[in-house]
């Protein structure tokens, strides 16, 4: 463990000060891919037979506030179909729309940090490059100082350069892996949310039209 560890330490030295920002580009991309692995469990986001349980509140008459803020703080979901039922006695356009208006800022929050995880997806084979660069710089200035005589004086530029493009391109395809999965995560969650939030609003209304018509 010990020779695997100084194994380690020597490469991040050998690859220069680019290596820096490589690595804390490393620690940030896997604290937002096991945050959002956490948040977007379908379950979470989607909790079962949410509708079904406001369906049996409305049908009780226990759709006070206590429940709404129940409801609102339970999921995403959750909180999408509180701001339709507020407008339950309205028209159904406007309780379309108060879902519409929650809808959007939770989907903010769904997609929370993915353009921070696009950023570095983006950037570290960059930092990887510009390490290249500077490597393949030292490198000609040796050459220009002690010929090519020394295989020794040149390693330092040419290990800076290979080490700091591998170590750019171990970050930057993970990330760009679980940046592309999260954002069809949040594509797939938005579209269960909206369905589920429209089949609130059919049963609502529906079951208001048949009581208006009865009543005539």
């Amino acid at each position: 463990m010990r020779k695997g560890g100084d194994k380690v330490l020597e490469l991040v030295e050998a690859g220069g000060w680019l290596m820096l920002p490589i690595i804390l580009s490393s620690v940030i991309a896997l604290a937002i891919i096991a945050e959002r692995l956490w948040s977007l469990q379908v379950r979470r986001v989607l909790p079962k037979h949410l509708v079904a349980q406001v369906w049996r509140w409305e049908k009780i008459h226990q759709l006070d506030e206590e429940h709404m803020k129940e409801l609102q703080a339970s999921s995403p979901l959750g909180a999408i179909l509180a701001a339709g039922i507020v407008n339950r006695h309205q028209d159904r356009d406007v309780m379309k729309q108060s879902i519409e208006d929650t809808g959007r800022h939770v989907v903010h929050e769904l997609e929370r940090y993915l353009n921070t995880l696009g950023t570095i997806a983006a950037i570290s084979p960059l930092l990887g490059l510009l390490g290249t660069v500077f490597g393949m710089i030292e490198v000609f200035s040796t050459i220009t100082t002690q010929g090519v005589g020394d295989p020794g004086a040149l390693a330092g530029g040419i290990s800076e350069a290979l080490i700091t493009t591998a170590a750019g391109m171990s970050v930057a395809i993970p990330t760009l892996m679980f940046y592309r999965y999260f954002r069809g995560r949040v594509r797939m969650l938005v579209l269960k949310m909206e369905q589920q939030a429209m089949l609130m609003v059919e049963i609502m209304h529906g079951t208001r039209k048949r009581a208006d018509d009865a009543g005539r």
